[in-house]
């Protein structure tokens, strides 16, 4: 309630030069009018109305998301002009077109809030959507072609057809929540990246987001006051993995114990949970950030996994933000579904992502890297930058167990007991190039923050071409 106070006493200083010149004659007092009419939008009622349901209007979510005082607003007063099933009439027409888009600061930096030049726009500046309420039909496109796209729980909606439309063509009985809510799309669909509790929640959330982001291609990944030090060591990480290779671990202990203060803003976590990606900083510079996570599905790459941290590490790249990738991957899911699905075209999809970014990339195997998904996981083949392994790295075509079965066919019983000791650990891979140093875990973070000084200055250039044509 208190956030709502403040945002009405802003909404009503918003036009004070109208006020000082209604009495100078009748245009100054339409303008008035109209700069009234406009901030009430639909009206006190409904108003009321949105806020019964727990929800902002367009204007207080605008002025909670910008700095104060910043906002200066595009046509305020613009009108529809359809003309059809009784549209002139005044009562069916709001100022701006129940629409509010210009410009503001967030933390000080320029945003501009609702431009759809979606396309055009891409990879040029971040473009980022926030579903509030309901969004259905050609309309959803929007947010599908921006960057980012966060919902609200319980009260945002995306769907090409309702639940109505649904009913009558495939006799399907299907909730508005169910068909397009924020737990449908953040975690089976993928379209949403993330939800939040409110409105509130979902706007502060969204200024502490901003802050990660530069403001064009041309800017470098921001950087801000950093009071973790670089050459912090992690002593926890020397035990973090355990010492059966079968046994799991959480990676997000590694990412954030490694990362400035243990921030570290997840993408898409309710998707693909075999993959991590996400927003971090080292010592104060913006960094993306990808990781199999052992915990789900043994960190094995499949077709959502690999869509996921490819798009990622697309955005990384096209925004000058480097890239850290932590490893422990025992390779792609195998299975019917996977191979009918497109799992060769898919995982290509992240293999083409790591090969063509010429951002700064750093690279940490923290246990398995078997296989074709080593190679996809930004390895020295794909021009990694600085490729490390911890002691527990196992870089192998695969494991011990199944590749003994196929070479020996069963016939020797300790097999796997040699191939263990030949393979099963960092050396053959480091004596190859593949990996730049066997460090210890705790000296992962140091390491890291001085790579990425050396690689500030990295300037890396593709063939010119009019585009690349990833297998999509």
């Amino acid at each position: 309630m208190a956030a709502l106070c403040v945002l009405r006493a802003a909404l009503c200083r918003a036009a004070p030069w109208g006020r000082r010149a209604a009495s100078g004659g009748s245009v100054p007092q339409r303008i008035e009018e109209k700069r009234r009419a406009a901030l009430l939008g639909g009206g006190q009622s409904r108003i009321d109305a949105q806020h019964r349901r727990g929800k902002l209007t367009a204007r207080e979510r605008i002025l909670l998301l910008l700095d104060p005082d910043s906002f200066d607003e595009y046509d305020m007063f613009v009108e529809h002009r359809c003309s059809d099933f009784g549209m002139d009439s005044s009562k069916n027409k709001y100022p701006g077109d129940s629409v509010v888009t210009g410009r503001g600061r967030i933390n000080g930096r320029l945003a501009y809030v609702f431009s759809q030049r979606n396309v055009l726009c891409s990879g040029l500046v971040p473009q980022i959507s926030l579903i509030m309420g309901p969004c259905a039909g050609g309309a959803v496109y929007s947010p599908a072609l921006t960057d980012f796209t966060f919902m609200v729980k319980d009260t945002s909606y995306l769907f090409i057809t309702g639940p109505d439309v649904v009913k009558s063509v495939t006799n399907e009985d299907v909730t508005q929540e169910q068909l397009g809510g924020a737990k449908t799309h953040t975690a089976v669909s993928g379209v949403a990246h993330r939800a939040f509790e409110n409105d509130i929640d979902a706007l502060l959330n969204l200024r502490e987001f901003f802050n990660y982001l530069p403001l064009s291609n041309r800017d470098p990944a921001p950087v801000c006051e950093c009071h973790d030090p670089s050459d912090r060591l992690v002593p926890e990480l020397d035990t973090i993995v355990p010492m059966e290779s079968t046994k799991a671990y959480d990676m997000l202990d590694i990412i954030r114990s490694i990362v400035d203060e243990r921030e570290f803003f997840e993408i898409m976590p309710s998707y693909a949970r075999n993959i991590v990606v996400g927003f971090a900083r080292m010592n104060g510079r913006t960094v993306g950030i990808v990781g199999n996570q052992p915990k789900v599905a043994s960190g094995c790459l499949d077709i959502n996994s690999s869509v996921k941290g490819a798009r990622f590490v697309r955005f990384c790249d096209a925004f000058n933000i480097p890239l850290i990738t932590f490893v422990d991957v025992p390779g792609f899911l195998p299975g019917t579904a996977q191979e009918y699905g497109g799992i060769i075209r898919h995982g290509a999809k992240l293999l083409f992502a790591f090969a063509e970014a010429t951002v700064p990339k750093i690279t940490v195997i923290t246990r398995k890297a078997y296989g074709g998904a080593y190679d996809v996981m930004s390895s020295k083949h794909l021009r990694g930058d600085a490729n490390y392994a911890w002691p527990t790295a196992e870089v192998a075509v695969m494991g011990a167990k199944g590749a003994v079965q196929i070479i020996f066919r069963g016939k020797e019983t300790d097999a796997e007991a040699e191939y263990v000791d030949k393979f099963a650990n960092p050396f053959p891979a480091a004596m190859r190039g593949f990996v730049d140093d066997i460090i210890q875990p705790s000296t992962t973070r140091m390491r890291i923050c001085h790579d990425l000084d050396v690689l500030a200055s990295k300037s890396q250039a593709n063939p010119w071409k009019k585009h690349a044509n990833i297998p999509l």
